[in-house]
């Protein structure tokens, strides 16, 4: 049981696990003196699946398509981060034309998801038809990505030593004349943003992340680099083919949430030009490298995901089913310093503030187990989690 600072005194409420202004499963246990908050714990797993522990009973292309499905938001960033580790371990290299293709669906899964977190964000402050005309101008890129991969949500478009979907003449011509639409639909949108006067209100001067609690709290992603941190593994640690793209890191020193409205905003006309550059400079040839032989030895795989950084520990012994699959998304660390700057808001900001950090639970959520009574290491069956999870909610007066 997570227990508050016995120092602090006020009323104790909990938000969650279901609540209107959550979007997934998750308790925050807040602390208020009148409409102040003084405290803050999130507390993890409700939607913990053991995707990690699956992992370690199947091969490295089944594992593909179970990472993709630790998010529906940013699964082609899982599974290319995946398929880039494992691709590291067998010394396998990805055509370039693949890897070119790769850039392509993850900006158009970055344009995607900033797109669903500005909705979801004016949904919180009530500006609902703000909320309907993003999503609006978001189903253009859901097209063109079924259009692309045959899947709106789970686009299963990487594979081990490169790519199964190929981009056809139609597909190109369809990706041009989408991104100066695209452009224009993003430049009303903005323009709506910053002069809105409800945003403004709302976002202007709320939870604040200082650069040095961003870096204090290893915060990463839109969320860092709003608060001044000039970090992007993109061009700081370039992968696929990054390096030969040229494109701005964009970042602010405020901090606010008015800060990542408009840093979102911007990084989306960044990832038009990116893609526009990708597909002028696409080369011929294969989009998948043959793969010969067992995995052997252990990486840590890096991706810049729509969030943040998105890390993959992939550890293979001799086999083709991995010993070790861990996997830290970007939440993990956003979260942390969001629960920070809670502390002074009123009850009416946690929606704005813990969506600021445009958090994903379902990537987030693990389980570790560790009795100290007994004398050897067991595994837990359904049943056994089952009545854990009865126990620990009875404790915690949640049943």
């Amino acid at each position: 049981m997570i227990k508050l600072s016995e120092k602090i005194q006020g009323k104790e409420i909990n938000i969650g696990p279901q609540h209107p202004a959550l979007k997934e499963p998750e308790t925050f246990r807040i602390v208020i003196e009148s409409e102040k908050i003084v405290d803050a714990i999130p507390i993890l797993g409700h939607t913990h699946r053991g995707i990690e522990k699956l992992c370690e009973s199947r091969n490295s292309d089944q594992n593909l398509y179970l990472i993709e499905r630790i998010c529906g938001i940013c699964s082609f960033s899982h599974q290319g981060n995946y398929a880039k580790g494992v691709e590291e371990i067998a010394g396998i290299e990805a055509p370039p034309r693949a890897n070119y293709i790769r850039v392509i669906v993850a900006e158009l899964e970055r344009l995607h998801s900033h797109l669903l977190w500005l909705g979801v964000l004016t949904h919180e402050i009530g500006f609902d038809t703000f909320y309907l005309l993003i999503w609006k101008d978001r189903e253009l890129i859901m097209d063109i990505l079924e259009t692309i991969t045959g899947n709106r949500v789970n686009y299963g478009v990487n594979a081990i030593g490169g790519v199964r979907n190929d981009l056809n003449e139609m597909m190109i011509k369809q990706l041009f004349s989408l991104l100066p639409i695209l452009e224009q639909r993003i430049q009303k949108i903005k323009k709506i943003a910053v002069n809105d006067k409800t945003i403004q209100a709302r976002c202007k001067n709320v939870g604040t992340i200082s650069k040095k609690l961003a870096e204090k709290t290893n915060a990463t992603g839109p969320t860092a680099r709003s608060s001044g941190i000039n970090w992007d593994l993109r061009r700081d640690n370039p992968y696929f083919v990054y390096e030969e793209i040229k494109f701005k890191v964009l970042y602010d020193t405020k901090g606010d949430v008015y800060s990542k409205i408009i840093l979102r905003l911007d990084e989306l006309f960044e990832s038009i030009s990116i893609i526009d550059q990708a597909l002028n400079n696409l080369p011929n040839g294969p989009i998948l490298s043959k793969i010969r032989g067992k995995f052997n030895g252990a990486t840590i795989s890096r991706i810049e995901a729509p969030r943040g950084e998105d890390l993959h520990y992939i550890d293979f012994r001799n086999d083709k089913i991995p010993y070790r699959i861990k996997v830290r998304a970007p939440t993990y660390a956003n979260l942390v310093s969001s629960m920070n700057v809670l502390v002074g808001h009123h009850i009416a900001d946690i929606p704005v503030i813990v969506a600021s950090c445009d958090p994903c639970f379902s990537c987030t959520d693990r389980t570790l187990v560790i009795d100290r009574d007994l004398d050897k290491q067991y595994i837990m069956n359904s049943n056994d989690l089952r009545n854990f999870a009865i126990k620990v909610y009875q404790e915690d007066e949640i049943l």
